[in-house]
């Protein structure tokens, strides 16, 4: 009787370090959902002198880190949840999100590629996979990628307007005003775009049309930083409005 008495004592302490622990994360869970990283940031390290192999614990406590800035910290805590679960897609993601951060594109690529296996459908590890392409200066690559996600999630505008960017930085702008036109076209509210659609027509040449968007911005944004150069940029617009040209001074693209 006594050894079955010893034995059930035995087992009881890691069934209740199991309890403790489960509390810790909960407590360090709700913390980060009100922003409480530094809390957080403690109490999953106390859960960590329970368990050092919870994957749980390390992808919740490399959140904390890469939200308090400490990215090398993060980088570092969320490999060490991947290495206990590979299958874990978020941990992945965050980690392709902390490289980035980084500036460490090529292991960014590595991570959301991983990412995109485990969730096929994640239209933000696809779009962050264009960004890291981006970083290593293969911008055909990101702008495959853009599309490829454009044409797979047709409402995803960060898609449009990356892309969108990347072809004005390339000067080809008459492509980047058909894609800024698409995202009108989804959400008539994103009045942000005016200036690019502004923007464009400016660079084509189209005085009227430049004009008239120059204006939509101005109207929707009366407060911009940019607001001054562009009352400038009109007012040159409308000397050469009469002669059915332009004169291609137009405002630097701001992305």
């Amino acid at each position: 009787m006594s050894e079955i008495n010893k034995k059930s004592d035995y087992m009881s302490v890691p069934f209740k370090g199991l309890k403790q622990q489960q509390k810790l994360q909960d407590k360090a869970y709700n913390l980060r959902l009100k922003n409480s990283f530094k809390e957080a940031i403690g109490v999953y390290l106390n859960s960590l002198l329970i368990d050092r192999n919870n994957p749980e614990t390390y992808f919740g406590l490399g959140i904390c880190y890469k939200n308090s800035g400490k990215i090398k910290k993060a980088i570092k805590t969320l490999e060490k949840s991947a290495l206990l679960d590979n299958s874990n897609y978020e941990t992945f993601y965050e980690l392709g999100l902390c490289h980035l951060i980084d500036e460490t594109p090529c292991k960014a690529i590595k991570c959301f590629i991983h990412t995109i296996e485990l969730e096929p459908d994640n239209p933000d590890a696809i779009y962050n996979l264009g960004l890291a392409h981006e970083q290593c200066d293969e911008e055909d690559m990101a702008l495959m990628i853009y599309q490829k996600l454009i044409e797979h999630s047709p409402s995803y505008l960060n898609a449009y307007l990356r892309k969108s960017y990347l072809l004005n930085k390339m000067e080809m702008y008459k492509p980047a005003l058909d894609l800024y036109k698409q995202v009108l076209k989804i959400n008539p509210n994103y009045k942000e775009v005016y200036y690019d659609i502004a923007h464009c027509f400016d660079k084509l040449g189209k005085c009227r049309e430049a004009k008239r968007f120059y204006h939509k911005f101005l109207e929707s944004f009366p407060q911009d930083e940019k607001n001054e150069s562009i009352m400038k940029r009109v007012e040159q617009l409308k000397k050469h409005t009469t002669n059915k040209t332009c004169v291609k001074l137009s405002l630097v693209h701001q992305g």
